[in-house]
């Protein structure tokens, strides 16, 4: 399915049952015009999807059940069955049922993704709470997919059409950020982030801002001193090691002065230092992109936001901008493994959109 004269085949998973994550994929699929882009497959079972499909849409919408990836339909929605049995869906509950089977999902997708079956994964939000057990105890679906894959590192990586910010640190205790910053660390990031520019984006030579940890980037030691001994130390091995980054930079002034568009990317020390600003300047749906994997996996940068699941008013856009992200990523990496010998393999899914759409405004 890797072929590049072939459509990309996208797993999604289900999230947890009682969230959003089904509602706002079967919105962001029921669209004919999808299956001109990719080969959807949502990891679920037919009655999950029968379930939301009510509560989703006013149209019909379609899809083909299957057991094994030969019977692959490219003309419709697939469900791959990761379960038959019957589960009482109680949307906007936490309970252990909507935990235990957003991970029968994710485990049935990431097991495709590694086998090959499919092309990329679009992960639906999953509550870390109730996903916790003995065979899952990860904080949320980075740390998992980086010990599904055996990676050294990864990065978590949200992407707009106008910012993209990456972290040294996610989802940990502010009181514990300090304590995992650290030089090695840091490089390990740079580099995943220079590679995946160059490889997932397309950029040729990426520029880096990297943040500082403390408030006006340690103020020369008089407010912290990760900055001399730790941030600068790491980005001066990271251009020996061919990595154009900069700084740090204090991370108020960067982006209240707008720095950041002089940048292809900013790293962050930890999650609402770098979160915040992204939200809050993010031009289009923000996306959740895993770096420094094998696979490709986007998410959009929502929750399961139990307050309105099942009520029908889940906004599908960032689940379709992280479908539209994973089909640019496996594109842009078709192109860089073999530009000069098909330029086309780079054309964007953003871009074969509106190709689409320009065809149905001529009809």
């Amino acid at each position: 399915m890797n072929q590049a004269e072939q459509k990309p085949v996208i797993g999604f998973t289900s999230g947890d049952l009682n969230g959003i994550g089904l509602e706002v994929t079967i919105k962001a699929l029921n669209d004919s015009r999808i299956t001109d882009l990719c080969i959807p497959v949502v990891f679920a079972s037919n009655k999950s999807i029968n379930f939301y499909k009510k509560l989703a849409t006013e149209g019909n919408f379609s899809y083909q059940a299957i057991k094994d990836f030969e019977r692959l339909s490219q003309k419709t929605v697939n469900v791959f069955s990761s379960w038959e049995e019957e589960v009482n869906i109680q949307p906007g509950q936490i309970n252990n049922e909507g935990g235990a089977y957003a991970i029968k999902s994710l485990s049935d997708a990431v097991q495709a993704l590694k086998d090959g079956n499919i092309d990329a994964l679009v992960t639906a939000p999953i509550h870390k709470k109730n996903v916790q057990s003995e065979s899952f105890p990860y904080t949320g679906h980075t740390p998992y997919l980086k010990a599904a894959f055996e990676a050294n590192d990864v990065v978590m990586f949200m992407v707009a059409d106008n910012i993209k910010v990456a972290l040294v640190t996610e989802h940990i205790p502010v009181a514990e950020v300090a304590a995992h910053i650290t030089k090695q660390g840091i490089v390990s990031k740079l580099k995943i982030m220079n590679q995946s520019l160059k490889k997932d984006f397309g950029i040729t030579k990426p520029k880096i801002a990297v943040l500082g940890l403390n408030p006006h980037a340690g103020d020369e030691g008089l407010i912290g001193k990760e900055e001399a001994e730790i941030i600068q130390p790491a980005i001066k091995e990271a251009k020996q090691n061919d990595v154009f980054c900069f700084g740090p930079y204090s991370s108020d002034a960067f982006f209240a002065r707008g720095q950041y568009e002089k940048f292809d990317a900013v790293l962050a020390m930890y999650h609402d230092q770098g979160l915040i600003p992204f939200k809050s300047l993010a031009i289009g749906e923000g996306v959740n992109y895993t770096a420094g994997l094998s696979g490709i996996r986007t998410s959009p940068d929502h929750g399961t936001a139990f307050d309105i699941a099942g009520k029908g008013k889940a906004d599908e856009s960032s689940t379709r901008a992280a479908l539209f992200t994973a089909i640019d990523i496996f594109r842009s990496r078709l192109g860089y493994a073999d530009a000069r010998k098909n330029p086309m393999r780079k054309m964007s899914a953003a871009m074969l959109a509106r190709a689409v759409d320009e065809k149905l405004t001529e009809e």
